[in-house]
């Protein structure tokens, strides 16, 4: 059916529903791309390895070490230490200023995911939209030519069900990397909420001042 045809060609059989369709493909395509390479970047230090050196360089240099060592790291735990470190030295609340903290970080990884969402949730409504459409105008065309038009109207509904194809190849795309991303923040999360509870933990004064337990 799209032998010989051309991209435009191809989404003209299908109405301007492909074109919106066309649009919507392209904004989850660019956003799964930077949610990736995002989350890939924020993903290369591992919990296992920020917290022990984070509390070496506490130990060993300063707190203005252990803040610079978190603002060279990228990753949501090391703002969150930060905020811990800087509150300390400020005499706030250590708890207070990290929760604040991952509350920033949280919809700063959930930032664009929601376009994601929206799209998986809408494309294949709107692709069955355009079929709908398109079927109203095949059955339109076969009451105004008659019985012998039917195959006119056969290759009318077979068109029209392109649109239905493109939601679910546009939908699938965006609800699987959806679903990935919030599994990722959630892990984000969960890394930042320990990286709060283990500085509470053993961030006390003595700590701070005498560089040991």
């Amino acid at each position: 059916m799209f032998e010989g045809k051309s991209l435009i060609e191809i989404l003209n059989m299908g109405g301007w529903v492909l074109y919106v369709l066309l649009g919507l493909s392209i904004s989850s395509l660019t956003v799964i791309c930077y949610k990736f390479v995002e989350f890939w970047q924020k993903s290369k230090v591992k919990r296992v390895d920020f917290l022990p050196v984070l509390f070496e360089k506490i130990k060993n240099d300063s707190l203005e070490k252990a803040i610079e060592y978190c603002e060279s790291v990228n990753t949501p735990m090391a703002a969150v230490s930060k905020a811990g470190i800087i509150a300390f030295k400020s005499g706030e609340n250590l708890g207070e200023f990290m929760d604040r903290e991952i509350m920033i970080q949280t919809v700063e990884l959930e930032k664009y995911i929601t376009i994601l969402g929206t799209v998986g949730n809408i494309a294949v409504y709107i692709g069955l939209f355009g079929t709908v459409l398109g079927i109203i105008s095949a059955f339109h065309d076969m009451s105004a030519i008659g019985a012998g038009g039917i195959t006119v109207v056969i290759g009318g509904v077979s068109e029209a069900l392109i649109a239905t194809a493109t939601g679910l190849f546009v939908a699938i795309p965006a609800s699987t990397a959806y679903n990935f991303f919030v599994k990722k923040i959630d892990k984000f999360i969960v890394g930042m909420e320990y990286c709060s509870s283990a500085i509470e933990d053993k961030f006390n004064l003595n700590y701070f001042h005498k560089g040991k337990k």
